[in-house]
């Protein structure tokens, strides 16, 4: 067993340190009752009821929600089928540049990938707005629900399809009933990922932003460029709060359902 250095526990300090001091201090501040970003006053809660009033920041937040629910939930319907043709089916004509396709949002800067679906929207004269958004945000996470997905479906047992198929079962229903549950964990994992960019993303939105489609990142981005206020520190720490609360629910599923999974294999194992 390696005895814990000084060293170690020095680089581990410094790295959480790095990456959660400075959202730490955000969510401290936004229980400030001055309106000072670098000086604190005292305790207070005001910030979070005047966020709650700002009508313009509640209506970006409800169009990021609502963005990121559809495009997450489209993304991992598209990523799962990807990643079952790219496991799958290992031979056929166009594999290569199919492959190709869905992986080159993930290396493409996101600049590219938001005027070339700006061009695009312009090209088929699509009105920009909500729907615009909703599809960008579709195009750029499916390639990350593809990959997670794959990485699960590549170590799956097929026996367990074949076992299914001889006993009577159709494929469409041996998916459902036997690789869906099976690879759920991964499905939820892609879902939450894609769940989160789209609710980062801001460089995407702008390319493909209307009237009345503006998202929270970019209201924050815009606000901040005026001066940090309390109120964007308390909308930010709420949305530090939904996306931790479901990361954890979704751990908790994923672990469950692997219990599950483990127990049902040890009574097949029992009974045969």
């Amino acid at each position: 067993m390696r005895k814990v250095s000084l060293f170690n526990v020095a680089s581990l300090t410094f790295g959480f340190a790095f990456l959660y001091l400075p959202i730490l201090l955000l969510v401290m501040y936004s229980f400030n009752e001055g309106r000072s970003a670098a000086v604190w006053v005292g305790w207070s809660t005001k910030w979070y009821v005047s966020a709650f009033n700002n009508g313009q920041l509640m209506d970006a937040a409800w169009v990021t929600i609502r963005v990121a629910l559809m495009s997450a939930t489209v993304a991992t319907v598209l990523g799962t089928a990807a990643a079952l043709a790219l496991t799958r089916y290992t031979r056929f004509r166009g594999r290569l540049l199919f492959s190709g396709m869905i992986y080159a949002p993930l290396v493409m800067p996101e600049v590219i990938t938001g005027l070339s679906l700006l061009l695009l929207f312009v090209a088929v004269d699509f009105e920009r707005g909500f729907w615009t958004i909703t599809l960008a945000h579709i195009t750029f996470t499916m390639c990350f629900v593809a990959v997670v997905v794959q990485s699960r479906l590549v170590s799956f047992d097929m026996s367990l399809e074949e076992a299914a198929q001889d006993l009577g079962c159709t494929p469409f229903k041996t998916f459902f009933l036997i690789t869906l549950p099976i690879i759920m964990p991964a499905v939820v994992s892609g879902w939450m990922l894609a769940f989160t960019l789209s609710i980062d993303d801001l460089v995407i939105s702008s390319f493909n932003t209307g009237p009345g489609a503006t998202t929270l990142p970019m209201k924050i981005y815009s606000d901040v460029r005026l001066g940090v206020k309390p109120e964007i520190n308390a909308v930010c720490t709420i949305l530090i709060v939904i996306v931790s609360m479901a990361v954890i629910a979704a751990s908790i599923m994923t672990k469950r359902q692997e219990m599950e999974r483990q127990r049902a294999e040890k009574l097949a194992m029992a009974q045969t």
